[in-house]
């Protein structure tokens, strides 16, 4: 009787033992199916590298273009600037034309006019432009550029061509003046730009935003929306 006991006692522990081994095998395999989600997306979250890189050659042309102009900027100097090979370059952007085109693409990013008071349009324009110019490299780097050679300089017209023109032309009362508003426009913003942040006069870096806001509003806004000079 004690036999038979034992044997019925016995035969779970087998059975437990027994299933162990398939027990810890399922939680494996549940485990490194977690892993390797996480993992995916851990890898989905992360950053391509082929972003960074792009990122690391527009940044090295943006410089070499500003300090040796669009002529003399060579695809192997910037390559070496971003600490790549020179055939990362060629693989993204072709050639030094395609590279420029895409150093230089800018947005300015410029507030629908149509919709703010008459009276607060040059204000508003001067407060925009220095958010831009002080939160866009592409921007300052283009501006140093533009006033070095040919390329740059074309690259800064059609910006304020296709960009600005249209947003002078949405408030100005004479549809025949939105080329030459637009040009005043640009003496005034471009002007200010050249100085703070290219050659970095101390008057001009040391003014607050308020005070070229103050100073320059009432300039643009004449520009923009006077009956005449």
């Amino acid at each position: 009787m004690n036999d038979e006991v034992k044997a019925r006692t016995a035969a779970p522990s087998g059975a437990v033992a027994a299933d162990a081994p398939a027990a810890e095998a399922s939680a494996g395999l549940a485990a490194t199916g977690g892993a390797g989600r996480a993992g995916a997306a851990g890898r989905e979250r992360a950053p391509r590298r082929s972003d960074s890189t792009r990122a690391a050659i527009l940044r090295a042309a943006r410089e070499r273009f500003a300090a040796d102009g669009y002529e003399r900027a060579t695809i192997r100097a910037i390559a070496r600037d971003a600490a790549i090979d020179p055939s990362m370059v060629m693989r993204y952007y072709g050639n030094k034309e395609g590279l420029f085109a895409a150093a230089s693409e800018i947005d300015l990013r410029l507030p629908d006019l149509t919709g703010v008071p008459a009276e607060e349009t040059g204000t508003r324009l001067v407060r925009h432009f220095l958010h831009r110019w002080e939160g866009d490299e592409t921007l300052n780097a283009m501006l140093r550029v533009g006033v070095t050679n040919p390329a740059g300089a074309e690259r800064v017209h059609s910006v304020f061509r296709d960009q600005v023109a249209p947003a002078v032309a949405a408030v100005c009362p004479d549809p025949a003046q939105v080329p030459q508003r637009a040009a005043l426009l640009a003496s005034q913003i471009l002007g200010m730009a050249v100085s703070r942040y290219v050659l970095k006069l101390p008057p001009s870096v040391a003014l607050t935003h308020e005070e070229i806001v103050s100073w320059l509003g009432p300039t643009v806004q004449r520009y923009l929306t006077a009956e005449g000079p």
